[in-house]
């Protein structure tokens, strides 16, 4: 065992080569819109979190694979986050609650019904799974223990409302790879990473996306926009920001999809991307294991997943997906992803 003296050496980084090509490898019908997913074990087992209420898994390995849903019990409403805990699953909804499932047989094993007073964004989880953090409308960021289910920590330093005055929303959230940094976006463009590691949750940085809220005040005196995904680096260093552009028709998803990349610890912004061709909301993102390039995935009535080269910030390889993107998997290889999304779950190979 290494003591202070003797220090462990490093685990080594996992690479993957650069993507050429985004390939749509198959597509599996799902009974509703996927909001959220989470992977299984073996990896090509996913879960995702539906509008049916139910989370549903699919065996992308089978021969002919199929929805089939996890358990009788359900969310009140749409399951909006979803995450993995060895054995068990953990989902909030746009009910308020979370839910602890086992992830063999769909029994519920906990559920907190009043988690989140407004409609519950996303989770994240720590990685050695012994804490959960949710995001939701409430403006609040809620710590949780996963063995015991106790709230560990509520913070709001979000804006509760828009400079305008109306509600804002609490869209995206993100753990580093280290479980030291934790970050969240809101709807008005506004970043917080704090260090996580500690009980107090200190703020360490903001970072402002401004492009990436609307707000017209003539045809609809509406909003749109916000940071819809976030995602560190795996050293830690950089955390990707997704949304979408600056929209003309805020009834429609019509903006450009747009990725921010911040070295966030100097506050320093390193690349602004914006896609006309594939638009709408970029509402995932992940790293390579390598961080070399970066996933981006979303969309508009479509979907769409692109793969950018991180250190110049140029397009490598991209594609339609045939359906909005909420949330991907990315294999442990790096090799392919699950997207799902309405109505449909693809496997794409990069």
């Amino acid at each position: 065992m290494p003591t202070d003296l003797e220090p462990s050496s490093p685990e080594p980084v996992a690479t993957a080569p650069l993507p050429t090509q985004v390939v749509v490898d198959a597509t599996y019908s799902l009974p509703g819109i996927a909001f959220c997913c989470a992977a299984g074990e073996p990896p090509t087992t996913i879960y995702a979190g539906l509008s049916d209420f139910a989370i549903h898994r699919i065996d992308t390995a089978a021969e002919k694979p199929q929805p089939i849903r996890l358990g009788e019990a359900s969310h009140d409403s749409y399951v909006t986050g979803l995450v993995r805990a060895g054995d068990r699953l953990i989902s909030g909804g746009y009910d308020g609650a979370l839910i602890w499932w086992n992830a063999a047989d769909g029994e519920q094993l906990r559920r907190i019904e009043t988690a989140h007073d407004k409609w519950i964004r996303g989770l994240a989880i720590t990685p050695d799974a012994t804490r959960l953090v949710s995001v939701a409308d409430d403006m609040r960021t809620k710590v949780w223990d996963v063995a015991t289910g106790e709230q560990i920590a509520d913070w709001g330093d979000h804006e509760v409302k828009t400079p305008q005055g109306y509600p804002s929303m609490l869209y995206a959230v993100a753990l580093s790879s280290d479980g030291q940094w934790l970050a969240t976006g809101d709807k008005t463009g506004e970043v917080l990473v704090r260090e996580f590691s500690g009980a107090a949750g200190s703020i360490v940085a903001r970072l402002q996306t401004p492009v990436m809220y609307t707000w017209d005040p003539r045809a609809r005196n509406h909003s749109i926009g916000g940071i819809r995904s976030l995602a560190f680096s795996n050293d830690g260093q950089s955390l990707a920001i997704g949304g979408m552009g600056k929209v003309n028709n805020i009834d429609h998803l019509e903006g450009p999809s747009r990725l921010e990349i911040f070295d966030w610890q100097a506050g320093v912004k390193l690349h602004e991307i914006e896609d006309t061709q594939f638009k709408g909301l970029v509402e995932a993102l992940r790293f390579a294991p390598d961080d070399r390039w970066l996933i981006a995935a979303g969309g508009d009535h479509s979907g769409f997943v692109s793969i950018y080269e991180v250190g110049e910030g140029k397009l490598l390889a991209q594609s339609k997906t045939g359906s909005h993107v909420h949330d991907i998997s990315l294999a442990p290889d790096a090799t392919s992803l699950v997207t799902v999304g309405h109505q449909q779950a693809t496997k794409v190979l990069l």
